[in-house]
Formats: C-alpha cells, structure tokens, sequence
C-alpha cells in the first residue's frame, strides 16, 4: 500500500505530504482548490507525460515521489524481469528539470518510463474522471473479463505464443520475398561468378605482375647494368673485389702490433665477405632477366583483364574482387537452399499458428466460463446502487486470432425495464455510467491484487441514498485494498477513515494548494459545509455527524 506521498512544485502544489490511511481515505474540497493537480501528480508515478508549464516555480524542479509498503514475493518475477532488486519498501520518484528534463526512479535507480509504468502499475491503479469512457471499449471490456477470471497465466502464454506468431510472419515474408529477388537476380549472378571463377584471381598476384612487366619492358637495360656492375666488383685486374683483397694482405702483418690493426684486418676480411656475397646475387639477377616479348605481352593482357574486373565491380583490389567472389558465391548458395529456408520458415509459422490457434482456445473457453457469473456480480451490485432494473449482458463473437487474442467483446447494458441492452455508449448516462464504472472496479479489486485504488470522482452524477450504498461499498473495498477516494459527497467523505481537505491560499502573487488531515470536529464542520454551504446550520451540522455515525 502507499505510506507516503511527497510532492514538491507541481502546478498550484508548494510542497505537499501525504500520509495516507491503509483503508478509506477520503480527499474533498472545493472545486479548483487542487485535488485534480494532486492526480496530476501521481499520473507522473504512472509514467504520464510531464510538462515544464505545470511547475510552480518556474526555476525549480518538480519532485513526485510515493513510497509503497509491499510484499517482495509478490513482485519478485516482474522486478527481476527489469533487472531491479526487490525490497520490502518500494520508492517511485519522477523528477521534472526546469529544462523541461524528466528523470524516473525505482529505489533510487535510474528507470525509463516504461519501466516505471510496468512497475507503478503493479502498485496502484488510478481511476480518473476521464476514464469512465474506457469501459465502452473493447479492450477495457476484455481486460475486465479477463481480471475476473483470473487469466494472467493464459493471457501471459497467449501474448507470447502471438509474439511468436508475429516473428515467424514477418520471418517468412521476409525469407518468400528474398527468394523472389534472389530467384530474379540469378542469372546475372550466375553470370558475375562464373566470370569471376574464370579469371581465377590470387592474393598478391595484381603487385606481382606489375613488377613483373616493369623488369620485362626494361629487360635489356637491367641486363646490361649488371654486367656491367659485376665487372667493376669482380671481373677485371683492378675490381674491387681483387683491390680489398690485396689491401687486406698488406695490413694482415700489422695485426701482430696492435689490436686496431687486427680489427682492420677483421673489418677487410667482412667486407671482402660480403662483397662477394653481392657479386653473386649480381650473377643470379643477372642470369635471371631475359628479353622476352611473348612474356611480357602474357603479363600485361592478364592485368588488363584484372583491371577490367576492377573497374566493372568498382573494386580497388584483388582482394575486394575475391571478397566480391564468396559473397557472389554466399547468393548462389543461398538461392540453391532457398526453396529449404522458405519450407522451414512456412513449418515454423505453422507451428506458432497452431500453439497460437491452442493457446487462444484455452483463453477463449475461460472467458466463455466467467460471462455469467460477472454479469450477475455486476447486476447486483448495480442493483444495490439504485438501479435495480439494471441487465447486463456480454455478445461474443469468435474472430482469427488477434493480440488480444480470438475473441470481440461487447458489454451491453440498459438501465431501465422493458429496454434491450445496448452498447454502453448509446443507453449510459453519466451518473449510469460512473455507478457502472464503480460496479467494474469493484469486481476488478476482488479478483486483483492491486493494493492501492485511487478514485476520483467517480460518484459524479450520484446523490442521496444511492450515495449512502457507494459509501458502503468503498468501505467494503478498503477492507482488502488501500483506497483514496477523491469525492464531493458529503455521504463520502463521512465513510473515509481518513478525511483529508484541500484547500487553496495565496502566497505572494501566486496561489498555492495546500492538503491536511482533518480531526473529527473538524470533519464534522467540513461535511456540513458540504451538506449546507460555508455556514452550516445546526441541523446541518446535526446530519454530518448522523453520516459519520
């Protein structure tokens, strides 16, 4: 239940606290003194929108934050679902920069609306004025049928089997629509791997070639400077390699007389050494450049034909061309398996049709079940709120399956004898439909475990003793739910175990609203203001404490 309601610069709210009865509470007030803003406030703990324009202190932040008493097993699953410890003591915090930023918290960790939403709704439910529309749709309808049959657990398997069903559709349509691209590019494909294949491309191989070409087109050249370098180093009386070797001898007896000169000595004989060593890769080079036109022209028409292939694929390489190559090759495979994947992915969809055809049925036999005892529930609670003409009845029709699963729902309803139920949005009045919409709450609390029920105004369009019996239910509500009942009847607010007033001041050049928790006296003077004006007579006063008797 809700232990605390902390407000902080919200519309025409200052700062407001609330501590909240476990039972009935009862919020009254004159009209414009606040108690829809207070709504407003909580509506931003349900993860509502958020607007800069609502705060009272333009240069502040808006703090909404409620503090609920709850019972860990019974969120464990759904706290874990969005990674959050469960505890005994549940915060909700929303807070709105005066920026116009909104940041949400759960236990002082840092939420997304959604998560707020998923998790404030398991704490507390608000009805306001503008919800009573809801029960003339479908989906609200549903959702009665379904919290009075208790379907969590097939609903919850339904909404995944169709999430399933969802997947699979759009997996085949996906992989039947690949398959008619594909199917309309094969040959062209075909054709590009076939070329590609043919010209059996390798890594290296553009570069290899290039400088291939450039050595054959030079060939005679880079012959002839060689020779003529290996017979400067080695081959004539004054080459290099005979004038190191010589100085070398003449130094060698020097090296008995100092170690500078053995390591000259040491140093000649390296580069003898290594001379020869050049003189021979000079030779080899040599013997391996030829003068070969038919050569070069093979080299140059293969690079031609990779250059083409580059410029036709708008490659830089041969590696983007061999890239190119296996992806080519990845679609003909594909299109070879293609008829496969569509077959697995029509069995697939088959199948989640099948558990959604399944698992549709079992909600729709459990719905079926609860039509009867529900209308009877809600006649005679509807009876006990001065209708007693009142018929209910619920017109099913079997549909293909759908999110909300296979079933179109329509509660009918008429409030007088001798009149056929209708759809609700052509026989309620306002005051049929708030005892209605009471009526559907109070069923949906007893087969809930929602703790905490906000109710604003929904006795509008009711008064004296069908008042007295609204009064009465609340009462019962509260015995297993938290209840706070935003009312302008006095035989409300005479019911709640809590009376809190509203009431508006003015400080500096702004309004502000201001909340408390009356005493019994001062109970007493408020439902007679309610009763007979700002000056209750004595036989006003006389009868709100015959109400709180």
């Amino acid at each position: 239940m809700l232990t605390q309601l902390l407000i902080r610069n919200y519309a025409l709210i200052k700062s407001l606290d609330l501590t909240p009865h476990s039972g009935l509470n009862v919020i009254t007030g004159e009209t414009g003194a606040g108690k829809s803003i207070m709504l407003g406030a909580m509506g931003l703990l349900m993860g509502e929108r958020a607007d800069t324009k609502a705060l009272w202190a333009e240069g502040e932040k808006c703090v909404a934050e409620a503090h609920f008493s709850t019972n860990p097993a019974d969120l464990q699953e759904i706290f874990e679902n969005q990674d959050l410890d469960v505890e005994a003591s549940t915060v909700l915090r929303r807070e709105i920069s005066a920026s116009g930023k909104s940041r949400a918290f759960i236990n002082d960790t840092p939420v997304t609306l959604d998560v707020l939403r998923t998790i404030s709704s398991r704490l507390m439910d608000i009805h306001s004025q503008h919800d009573t529309l809801a029960l003339a749709h479908r989906g609200f309808q549903l959702s009665l049928i379904d919290s009075f049959a208790q379907n969590h657990q097939l609903r919850t398997r339904y909404a995944e089997h169709w999430a399933q069903l969802v997947a699979a559709r759009q997996k085949y349509k996906e992989v039947t629509e690949q398959a008619e691209r594909l199917k309309q590019e094969s040959d062209y494909i075909s054709f590009q791997l076939d070329e590609l294949n043919k010209a059996a491309l390798a890594e290296g191989e553009q570069e290899q070639l290039e400088s291939d070409v450039k050595v054959l087109e030079n060939a005679e050249e880079i012959k002839q400077r060689l020779h003529q370098s290996i017979a400067l180093l080695s081959h004539t009386e004054s080459s290099a390699q005979n004038t190191i070797s010589e100085a070398r001898g003449i130094l060698q007896p020097l090296a008995q007389f100092s170690d500078m000169y053995r390591q000259l000595v040491h140093r000649m004989e390296s580069l003898r050494i290594e001379l020869a060593d050049i003189v021979r890769e000079l030779e080899h080079a040599e013997e391996r450049v030829e003068f070969d036109p038919d050569k070069a022209t093979e080299a140059q028409s293969r690079l031609s034909t990779i250059y083409q292939l580059q410029k036709k694929h708008r490659c830089h390489s041969v590696g983007d061309l061999l890239q190119l190559r296996d992806d080519l090759q990845a679609k003909a495979n594909t299109i070879k398996n293609i008829d496969h994947e569509i077959a697995h992915a029509q069995q697939q969809l088959a199948a989640c049709e099948w558990r959604v055809a399944d698992s549709g049925a079992k909600l729709s036999q459990s719905r079926l079940t609860v039509f009867q005892p529900l209308t009877k529930k809600i006649t005679v609670l509807l009876q006990e709120l001065g209708m007693p003409d009142a018929q209910i009845k619920i017109e099913h029709e079997a549909v293909t399956p759908q999110a909300s699963g296979c079933d179109n729902i329509d509660v009918l309803f008429s409030a007088n004898k001798g009149m056929a139920p209708k759809p609700l949005v052509q026989v309620a009045s306002g005051g049929e439909f708030a005892r209605l919409m009471f009526a559907v709450k109070f069923v949906m609390a007893e087969r809930t475990a929602m703790p905490t029920l906000v109710l604003d105004e929904i006795d509008t369009g009711v008064s004296g003793e069908i008042a007295l019996r609204l009064g009465k239910l609340m009462q019962a509500m509260a015995k297993n739910h938290q209840v706070i009942a935003i009312s302008h009847l006095p035989q409300i607010a005479a019911r709640g175990q809590a009376h809190y007033l509203v009431y508006k001041s003015t400080e500096g050049k702004k309004a502000v609203s201001h909340l408390r928790l009356l005493t019994d006296e001062e109970r007493v003077t408020e439902i007679a203001k309610m009763i007979g004006g700002d000056k209750p007579s004595a036989s006003a006063l006389a009868n709100a404490r015959e109400l709180m008797a």
